[in-house]
Parts: C-alpha cells; structure tokens; sequence
C-alpha cells in the first residue's frame, strides 16, 4: 500500500511513519518542505498527479502554544487552511479515497460542559487565545465531509486531546506547556535555579495523550471498515475524538515534570501569564466504544519524552 504521510517530520507524523513502517507492505511516501511547498496549490496537485497513493495521513500543520498562537494568528490560519484545503482537494482530483485529517480539540467553545462530545463543535465560539488555529481546523472538518457528501470520498477526521512526545518542539516561547516546561526545569536543573516559574495561575486542567497512542489511534480510524466509521459518526458529524480520560492541573503536571526531570527547587506561578481555557476533558466514548485505548499513562510517557529530549534535543544544540 501507498501511503502519504503530510507533516512526517512533525511530532505525530513521524510517530505515524514509525508504526506504518512495522509493516512491509507499506511503502511511506513523503517529502520535506524544501522539495513540496503544502501551501502552493499547483505544487501540491502535481504531485499528488505524479505519485500512486492510496491513503493520506493530514498531520502537517503550523502549530504551537499559548504563546505562538497569541503572536502569529495570521500565519495561523492562513497557513494551516491552505495547507489542509490544497491536500484534500488534490486528493479528490485525483481520486485519491482514502484520507484521515488530524484536528485538535481546540475546535470545540471554550464554554462547554465535560468532558466535550463530537456535538459540542459549534456550539460556541473557541478559545480566544487560539481562535484562528481552531477556525482553521474546523474548515478542515467540513472540508472532508463535505467532499464526502458531495463525491462519496471517504475522507475522515480525528480530534484529538493535547499531545506530547518524543519528537516534540522544545521551544521556550512557542511550544506546547510540556515540552517548554520540561526544557524549563532541565536547565534549572543544570544551573541548579532554586525555582522554576510557570506561566499562569496553575489551575487549568488539561488532558495529556502519548504520541505513539496518537498515531496508534490514527491509524485504527483510517483503516477501521466504512460501514463501521458510519455507525458511530454523522455525515456532517464525522470527526472522532482521541484522548486518555483523564486530566491534571498545570500545577500538577509542573511537579511531576519536576520530579521525571529530578529538579530539586520549588514551582512558583505568574498569575500575570495567560491561563487559556479552564478545563478541556474530551469525550472519547466514541473511540473506546469503536475498541480503541490508550495505554501510555501520563508519567511513563513523560519518563520516554525525557528520555528523548536528552538523546535528541540537547544533543543537537
């Protein structure tokens, strides 16, 4: 089988690659964005003309953190509605059927009863923090179903909770709370720093799921029988929820962070800093119900992120 992963350098795209590679009978087919520009509709058409492909995996996106997201919301949403609305076009032009899009929960109204079920998609206004990601991945939604509706594709979409995991954007300013407060506590370490500062108040909770889960789950969904994706979505209610169950407060993710990276100061917060939404638990009874679970719990994938922002990332810096 002939696969394209789009984004097989990110965070959930390699660990996509990772696991479709077990497998001899898959040839991956990918390309840097030096050699295929998502964002340049006639490159991305004349690709998808020149290769086979039978399925497509939609990982590749700009994504970051509260930080980011504040910063650059024009690159935001234009960057990520060009890349996903040229790949799923050319996908249909080339009759290409087969087709998963990797979403966010950040889809879903900032104000919205826990945990959040497929339903609660526009039934309020998002996050204001990361409106223009979240609109963005939304479009991306009611492309696939409305390209199913209209041609009979079967384009899916998995939302899927906060992610973390090997591979991940270390970046103090732009990346995601785990892998800037991992970095965080390590240099602290290093040059033994009494206290480490977090940006908010600390109780936000939020729901952490493994890389590898992430892509194991992705997986399942494409290759799940049609008449079983049917069952348990609607034609303009298609997206599927992928998370662990359950959530942590900053505040407690800060000390075990601190604890994986054997910090030995104290956690202050700056109450000064952006919080984001109070809580966001998604619903994935779908999913379980469908036989999938995850199985990575929150401090072992910390332990195995760790792991590998030593071997990786400070090797490289």
């Amino acid at each position: 089988m002939n696969i394209y992963i789009a984004g097989h350098r990110g965070m959930v795209g390699s660990a996509i690659v990772r696991q479709l590679k077990a497998n001899p009978e898959n040839k991956i087919i990918y390309r840097t964005h030096e050699e295929l520009d998502l964002t340049n509709q006639a490159a991305v058409n004349e690709f998808m003309g020149q290769e086979k492909i039978d399925q497509i995996y939609l990982a590749a996106a700009k994504v970051g953190g509260i930080n980011a997201n504040h910063s650059y919301p024009a690159d935001f949403i234009y960057q990520n509605l060009m890349i996903q609305s040229n790949i799923i076009n050319a996908a249909h032009a080339n009759n290409i059927q087969k087709l998963l899009f990797l979403g966010s929960s950040c889809i879903y109204p900032r104000e919205v009863e826990q945990p959040i079920s497929e339903d609660a998609l526009l039934n309020g206004r998002p996050d204001p923090t990361n409106e223009p990601y979240a609109i963005a991945k939304i479009a991306g939604i009611k492309l696939c179903e409305s390209f199913n509706r209209q041609y009979n594709t079967d384009f899916r979409s998995v939302m899927p909770t906060n992610l973390y995991g090997l591979g991940d954007n270390y970046d103090l300013e732009n990346g995601h709370v785990i892998p800037a407060l991992m970095r965080r506590f390590h240099e602290a370490k290093l040059k033994n720093e009494t206290t480490v500062t977090v940006w908010g108040t600390g109780e936000p909770k939020r729901e952490f799921l493994y890389v590898d889960d992430m892509a194991e789950a992705s997986i399942s969904v494409m290759n799940l029988d049609k008449s079983t994706y049917s069952l348990h979505t609607q034609p303009m209610l298609s997206h599927i929820n992928v998370g662990c169950g359950y959530e942590v407060t900053i505040r407690e993710l800060a000390e075990i962070i601190s604890k994986v990276t054997n910090f030995q100061g104290s956690i202050t917060f700056d109450s000064s800093k952006l919080n984001g939404s109070p809580r966001k638990l998604i619903d994935s009874s779908c999913l379980n119900n469908i036989g999938w679970f995850a199985k990575v719990g929150l401090e072992e994938g910390l332990i195995r992120t760790y792991n590998d922002f030593q071997k990786n990332f400070i090797a490289q810096n």
